[in-house]
């Protein structure tokens, strides 16, 4: 399987203020940041760190998850 040139972060405000970053394609990926400029850097670092993980153990970064969107119930 071809490894993925891109991988979708989400961005989650929290309510105390500040954001929650995750990858869902990646998992135990989660950095933080008071703001979206800070949170996004952090998630840079942090999918590079995970990248060079996976590297070292000589596993894939593709990880199977499949995605289906659904309609939102009237």
């Amino acid at each position: 399987m071809a490894q993925p040139q891109e991988i979708e972060l989400i961005f989650a405000p929290q309510h105390e203020g500040g954001y929650h970053v995750y990858a869902p394609d990646l998992p135990g990926l989660h950095t933080q940041g008071d703001t979206l400029e800070q949170a996004a850097t952090n998630a840079q670092e942090a999918l590079e760190l995970y990248v060079e993980g996976l590297r070292e153990e000589g596993r894939p970064l593709s990880t199977g998850v499949i995605r289906r969107r659904f309609p939102v119930p009237a």
